[in-house]
């Protein structure tokens, strides 16, 4: 307690405040000269800021926790007391008391009352009946507890009882709490009538105030309004803070304006306050926005240049940036390093869901669904996305069985199908062949009142187009157009595919001319759907017309299109038109593709120009275009036609000493060449690397491999490759059945030869006269005649005519053992054959 000292008599003191201490008694010589007046001195104690106070015990939130042992379930809550009836004012206290309708119900209890309501008009009533609502400070605590649940009507509904009170008095926390909760549900109008509502009321607007609007202005995109409410902030002297800025440079990347959101970071380091890691987040999101995913991979080197800790939602627009850019092994890189056990940022759903993403772009469904169960082993809840994101991958693939487990699951799991997830079990009744599915998925879109979007549209569209249903793939773009859809260049360029499949020419050009009726803008994708489609019926000078028609109307062709048109002409033999395009592609600055390099040399490898061919490769090497299996195998298949089996092997070394994985194709080309180099060793040694890589066997392998068996006379491994091959006899080619067969009986294997001719029986019951041939010779030479019999019984049967040669040679055989019977019977038919023929003969038709 400061000691009161008497004050001066300068006029200057009386600026000071008097003291709420006892006044002296007058002295009596100085009863006309003005009383003294008592000061204390100011106190060192700082008084404490807003942050600094704790909550008084009526507005903190209470943890409260109730556990049923019987069903062993727990429930943790929060509540919010707030002043009850004990410490109203006294001018309300006999109103409560005296009216048994007032009830004391915590802040908690009345919002849980609130929101339990379903119709309106009851709302009123149970606010009445609080009475905590002649305690001011109540209100801002129910309206907090409201606007937590994010249910907007309560909330406006509770605000507007509250302003009828005639204890309310505006504050900034309720204005604060509603703008945000309109911010929330993207309600700008309403957010800046409350700003505007507050001033009427005589509540100054602060900072707060100021940023929860701009926030709200951030969350839709619109920068310019949030840039404007900021200049206002300034001319009423409040200064923008840290937040503030975040907030504007987050309303500049919802809306893809990357060069406004470094402006304003620029600005923002200027004026004195430097970002912080959400403003760094925030610069990263508007890059993601605005396709920016090189400058986005810049500024996160140069974050870790300046030692910026980073966290996860850092690394996962990182991923999102490579996996755009396709450097999907970077992007398995950085998710394996937040999986390590001293990783600070672990990966969470969002993170989870991109790399899946980034496996299914690559193909590798398996990948994906192991990354699927890796996140629920982590404990992480898969969320829609996640879902969608696997249900795609195996839509790509055209796994349906695994795509409808999938959607099952999303129900199951208490998640509702979205249009995306209708959409992709359509896409993958499409991709396997069952249009009549994807028509039923489709009517179950509407049955669960989802409105189909056009992507779905267009998935049914290809769906028919891709099973050669073009008169269902038209009337289903009608019905897109009847329910006020219109078809987009998706739309268009799917049905010119689809009749290059018919093969319906004279559609190209009425859907063409039908896309220009209807206002759709004829891109370079569709161009490209109409060339392929003429090239893929050997249309080739309507292909050329439509590539210089397009370059007319001032659509620039693409590397796609290029492709079409090379790759086209080299198979109809115009390799001059080939090279011409070629110097198109050159003149227009369209760089060459791996698919146009790989065109060339096939076409070069049709004409026999081996040097020109290597020449190709060489320069295609030295550019940045990166090499794949496809250019490789368009290189070996030019060695193999020149018989130089060595380059062709030195090759394959190469290409897989560069880590890529060769496939069946590039495999099969490669034996054939070692086979017709007499190299059947290396075919062997090829077929183990096969197993190695878990390269399937196709019929051109597996028939070099039986021809490379027989010569080296090698039987286990040809018997095991047999074995492989009969669970999928039905499939296999003609010649390659009658491979083995001459294979196993010139092995001697009689039996083995005989069980597999019946399996051939069973599965391909169109064998054609060869294959008879080839088990009867195989038998006659072993001398198996009464075998032969039921060959050519097998023969009558199955409604072929054996010929007569047959029947002599087993007669003969039937001769020497002196089996008369058999032999009578074999020149029965013999004769019978001879009058047929020439009967045949005298009467021609």
């Amino acid at each position: 307690m400061a000691t009161p000292i008497p004050s001066c008599s300068s006029p200057s003191m009386a600026s000071f405040v008097n003291s709420p201490t006892i006044p002296q008694p007058l002295p009596p010589s100085s009863s006309s000269s003005p009383s003294p007046r008592l000061i204390r001195l100011p106190s060192n104690k700082r008084k404490p800021k807003p942050s600094d106070q704790t909550p008084a015990p009526w507005a903190e939130k209470k943890r409260v926790v109730s556990v049923d042992y019987d069903k062993g379930k727990h429930l943790v809550s929060g509540e919010v007391k707030g002043i009850g009836k004990d410490e109203i004012p006294a001018k309300y206290r006999l109103r409560v008391e005296g009216s048994l309708r007032q009830h004391d119900w915590s802040v908690s209890e009345v919002a849980a009352r609130v929101m339990w309501l379903k119709k309106w008009e009851e709302v009123d009533g149970v606010l009445n009946s609080w009475a905590g609502r002649f305690a001011r400070r109540n209100f801002s605590l129910l309206i907090k507890e409201i606007t937590s649940t994010g249910s907007i009507d309560h909330a406006v509904h509770v605000f507007k009882w509250m302003k009828n009170q005639k204890n309310y008095c505006a504050s900034k926390d309720i204005y604060v709490m509603m703008i945000r909760l309109h911010a929330r549900h993207n309600h700008i109008d309403q957010a800046r009538g409350l700003f505007f509502e507050m001033q009427e009321w005589r509540c100054k607007p602060d900072a707060e105030i100021y940023n929860a609007l701009i926030h709200a202005h951030a969350r839709v995109g619109h920068w310019r309004w949030a840039i404007n409410i900021m200049d206002d902030m300034l001319r009423a002297a409040i200064p923008p803070s840290r937040t503030t800025y975040n907030n504007i440079i987050n309303a500049c990347a919802i809306a893809g304006n990357w060069k406004k959101a470094l402006d304003i970071s620029k600005k923002m380091t200027e004026n004195g306050i430097g970002p912080d890691l959400v403003t760094h987040n925030t610069i990263l999101s508007a890059f993601k926005k605005g396709n920016q995913h090189t400058r986005a991979l810049a500024y996160f080197d140069l974050m870790k240049e300046r030692n910026i800790h980073y966290d996860h939602f850092t690394l996962s627009i990182v991923i999102h940036c490579l996996v755009k850019l396709g450097q999907y092994g970077k992007a398995v890189d950085i998710f394996n390093s937040m999986k390590d056990n001293g990783s600070k940022n672990r990966p969470d759903v969002v993170i989870y869901s991109s790399i899946m993403h980034c496996y299914s772009l690559c193909g590798q469904v398996e990948n994906c669904e192991k990354v699927f169960n890796m996140m629920q082993a982590e404990g992480l809840k898969p969320n829609i996305v996640s879902y969608n994101t696997l249900l795609g991958a195996y839509a790509s693939h055209g796994m349906h069985v695994e795509a409808l487990k999938i959607f099952n699951l999303i129900k199951r799991n208490g998640l509702r199908p979205d249009i995306v997830s209708y959409t992709s079990l359509l896409n993958a009744y499409g991709r396997s062949g069952q249009p009549e599915r994807a028509r039923e998925t489709f009517d179950i879109i509407k049955k669960e009142k989802i409105k189909p979007n056009r992507v779905c549209y267009n998935a049914l569209i290809d769906a028919y187009g891709a099973n050669g249903m073009l008169t269902d793939a038209v009337d289903v773009l009608r019905e897109m157009e009847r329910e006020g859809i219109e078809p987009d260049a998706v739309s268009i360029s799917t049905l010119l595919a689809s009749c290059g499949r018919c093969g319906e020419l004279v559609k190209v050009e009425s859907i063409l001319s039908a896309a220009q009726a209807r206002g759709v803008e004829l891109n370079t994708v569709v161009y490209n759907s109409a060339i392929g489609s003429y090239m893929s019926t050997g249309e080739y000078e309507k292909a050329v017309q439509l590539y210089y028609s397009m370059r007319e109307k001032g659509n620039m062709p693409d590397t796609a299109t290029f492709n079409i048109l090379i790759n086209g002409a080299y198979k109809l033999g115009k390799y001059e038109d080939s090279l011409k395009f070629v110097d198109d592609m050159k003149n227009l600055s369209v760089p060459l593709s791996k698919e146009v390099y790989s065109s060339l040399i096939c076409a070069y490898s049709k004409q026999g120009k081996l040097q020109e061919a290597e020449s190709l490769f060489s320069s295609m090497k030295c550019s940045n275009c990166c090499l794949d299996v496809i250019t490789y195998t368009a290189m070996i298949h030019t060695y193999c036609v020149q018989g130089k089996w060595e380059n062709a092997w030195n090759l394959f070394k190469e290409m897989e000493a560069e880590g890529i994985e060769p496939d069946p194709i590039v495999c099969s080309l490669l034996m054939g060449a070692l086979n017709k180099g007499s190299q059947p060793k290396k075919v062997l040694q090829l077929l183990d690397l096969m197993r190695e890589k878990n390269v399937p066997l196709n019929q051109s392998s597996t028939f070099e491999i039986i021809s490379a068996c027989s010569i080296l006379r090698d039987w286990r491994t040809a018997c095991n490759i047999i074995e492989h091959m009969e669970p999928t006899l039905s499939t296999v080619s003609v010649g390659t059945l009658n491979q083995l067969l001459f294979f196993i009986g010139k092995s001697g294997k009689i039996d083995a030869m005989t069980k597999l001719f019946h399996k051939i029986m069973v599965c391909c019951p169109t064998v054609n006269l060869s294959t008879y041939s080839i088990v009867m010779k195989i038998l006659l030479a072993d001398g198996k005649w009464r075998k032969c019999i039921e060959v050519l019984r097998w023969m009558e049967d199955g409604g072929l005519q054996p010929p007569m040669h047959m029947y002599k040679n087993v007669r003969y055989l039937a001769l020497r053992n002196n089996e008369r019977e058999h032999v009578h019977m074999l020149q029965l038919r013999i004769n019978a054959l001879k009058e047929k023929i020439s009967f045949q003969v005298e009467s021609p038709p």
